[in-house]
């Protein structure tokens, strides 16, 4: 047993990591209780978030119908819309081209999702509704016609 306990440079090396964590800790800890006032994007993002997350829960509080494929598609319909909503809000602040690529899987898969479960249980699901990050058709329509106009003036 005494063996086990011999001084040795992996004993030394784990006794050092140790005392650096208790002593870095209250470090760690002051930092931590009063972070830096976000600035006003950062904010804007985190209220948008809350926002978010707050629906998707309130939207999966579902009173059970006695149908247990019925509720699960009410609890999660608002669960993969709130994923939805949070890639939009990245895609709408975010600067990192991976994580906006990723958002933008996440909206096609989550909606993709949706309409699967609604089709499982024999709901109707809207082929015309445009993705999130979509414009609408009327606007589009005016930035073609824009588009067309500016096209034509260069002639």
């Amino acid at each position: 047993m005494l063996r086990f306990f011999r001084p040795n440079l992996g004993m030394a090396y784990v006794g050092a990591r140790v005392l650096l964590a208790f002593a870095a800790s209250p470090f760690v800890l002051a930092h931590e209780a009063h972070p830096p006032s976000p600035p006003a994007a950062e904010a804007s993002f985190l209220k948008e978030n809350e926002d978010a997350m707050n629906r998707m829960m309130a939207g999966m509080d579902v009173k059970p119908s006695g149908d247990i494929d019925r509720d699960f598609v009410a609890m999660m319909t608002p669960h993969h819309q709130g994923a939805i909503d949070m890639a939009v809000i990245e895609l709408r602040y975010g600067k990192n081209e991976t994580l906006r690529r990723l958002a933008q899987e996440i909206i096609v898969d989550q909606m993709q999702e949706i309409d699967a479960m609604k089709l499982a249980i024999g709901e109707k699901v809207s082929a015309s509704a445009p993705a999130p990050t979509q414009v609408p058709a009327a606007e589009h329509h005016h930035m073609d016609m824009h588009m067309d106009m500016s096209a034509g003036m260069k002639k």
